[in-house]
């Protein structure tokens, strides 16, 4: 898988006094994008922690912020795997609102980590074999 969509709603909790997305927010939303991601290739993320000792953090993210999002608006959050690495993942990620306009862009590296040094570890073959299919 290379590609992935995600529809949120914006509810009230995420927006300030103006009905305008928090800013923090559109980072809680990149978040659910890349969990159901990983959901979708059969990994949960607490089970990956669990049984296999590993987790993804981020590493690095970059993010622009085009246009506004406003309350109760349905967004589209789209991951695009652009880079696999031996420990880490380079993704393009993006959100467009309702009318498909593009609103934000961000570029985050998750690395693979074991959870319980919390160091950099190479991605299992199992999920690699996942994220490259």
């Amino acid at each position: 898988m290379t590609e992935f969509s995600w529809p949120v709603r914006v509810y009230y909790e995420d927006t300030d006094a103006g009905g305008v997305v928090y800013n923090a927010n559109y980072l809680k939303f990149l978040e659910r994008a890349r969990t159901e991601m990983l959901r979708e290739l059969g990994f949960e993320q607490d089970r990956l922690m669990d049984e296999a000792e590993i987790l993804f953090a981020v590493r690095k993210i970059t993010i622009e912020y085009l246009k506004p999002a406003y309350f109760n608006e349905l967004l589209k959050v789209n991951v695009k795997i652009a880079e696999i690495r031996k420990a880490s993942i380079l993704l393009h990620q993006s959100i467009l609102n309702q009318d498909d306009i593009l609103i934000c862009e961000a570029e985050v590296r998750i690395a693979c980590m074991n959870k319980q040094s919390m160091k950099s570890i190479p991605i299992p073959g199992y999920i690699l074999s996942e994220l490259k299919a």
